[in-house]
This record gives C-alpha cells, structure tokens and sequence, in this order.
C-alpha cells in the first residue's frame, strides 16, 4: 500500500458566523489509526469530509500526500475511502447492485471479485442479492463500511463507525480497523470509549462551535 501522510495548518471551517470547526493543527506520518476527538458540535465529521475533499477549509491547509506528492482535493477519491452515517444507498437496488455501481463508477478491474470480497469482510456475503431496504439499521452500517474499503483506500475515514451495531457488528469495525492500520493509515472519528482504544495517537477537537457537523 501507498505510504501516506497528512498535514494540518490551523485548519478551519465555518458553516455560518460562530458554526463550524476551530482551527486545529496536526501532521500524521505513515500507517497506524488515528482517532479524531471532540465533543459533539466540535467538527469532527467536518475535518474528515475536509480530508475526503468533500469539503474546502475556510482558512489554513489541508494536504494529503501519498508516496511524497500531494494529492489535490477532487483526486483524493482515489485514495480515500469513507464510510459516514450520511452515507445512502438505493433501497430499490440490492447490496450487491449497490457496490457494483460504484465499482463500476470506479472503473475498478473485477467489480463482482470486488464486491464479493468486501462484502465478505463486513459478513454480509450471504445477503448480496438482498434489497438494500431490507436491512436492519446494523447491517447498512456494516455496507457503508463495505462502501469504504471496496477499492481498498490507502486513508480509511471512519465517522462514528459503531453507531446502530451490535457486538459481531463492532467485532467487524475492530477486524478491519486493524487489518487496515497495518499498511494504511485510518482516522477514526469517535467519542466510543472502545474505538478510543483502536488508535495510535489522537487528534483533540476543543472548544465546539455549537454545530453538529
């Protein structure tokens, strides 16, 4: 896997006048996991849509760089992968529709040995050819989580990734947070006593601006 690092220059964003992230500082070197800290409100899902390129700071920088070059914003598709609570699938189309879509979309090589695969790795192999609607609350979650590590990203983002699992769901979380850290780099976006205890080093959020972004 690609080496990776990420660097954060009094990094900022406001969604409206006192609404946002307040500026944080920070630079990660390599693989491990990461966990993004913070009361609710203090912009740790911002910071990972900022580092997904989803979303431009509003002052500072936030630069990607994978195998010594910077990635710019519209190509970190490439090499992120990030499974969020905001994530939706199409409830008409099966699991496995679902993934062969963005497979597709990826211009991956094999998409069904894809799809198969990460599917296979979040236990829900078995119900490929269910519609999406189907699911408990738990198994979308595991698929947001199959969604992530489809193409296998080098920079895994995980916002609150154990929201609506049970024990085997977490035990999967866990399964893949450390396959993953061993060659990649994982940010983990948490305020879970457990999921603290996955990472390497931390990021400190303080001070929320009172938005729940």
């Amino acid at each position: 896997m690609a080496a990776i690092a990420i660097e954060a220059h009094d990094v900022e964003h406001r969604f409206a006048p006192g609404r946002g992230l307040q500026r944080v500082s920070f630079r990660h070197d390599g693989a491990g996991c990461v966990a993004v800290l913070g009361t609710n409100g203090a912009g740790k899902s911002t910071l990972l849509r900022m580092v997904a390129g989803l979303l431009r700071p509003t002052a500072g920088t936030l630069e990607v760089h994978v195998d010594g070059a910077a990635v710019p914003m519209p190509e970190r598709r490439r090499v992120v992968g990030f499974a969020s609570p905001e994530l939706a699938f199409y409830d008409e189309f099966t699991v496995g529709e679902n993934l062969l879509f963005v497979a597709g979309a990826r211009g991956m090589a094999d998409p069904p040995a894809a799809v198969r695969e990460a599917l296979g790795r979040v236990g829900l192999l078995e119900r490929e050819a269910d519609r999406v609607a189907a699911l408990s609350s738990g198994m979308k979650q595991r698929l947001r989580l199959a969604f992530a590590v489809l193409h296998r990203p080098a920079l895994l983002l995980l916002d609150e990734p154990g929201s609506h699992l049970d024990d085997v769901g977490r035990a999967v979380t866990e399964a893949i947070v450390a396959e993953h850290r061993r060659e990649g780099l994982v940010l983990l976006a948490t305020n879970e006593p457990r999921e603290r205890e996955l990472a390497d080093s931390r990021i400190e959020l303080r001070g929320g601006l009172g938005h729940p972004a």
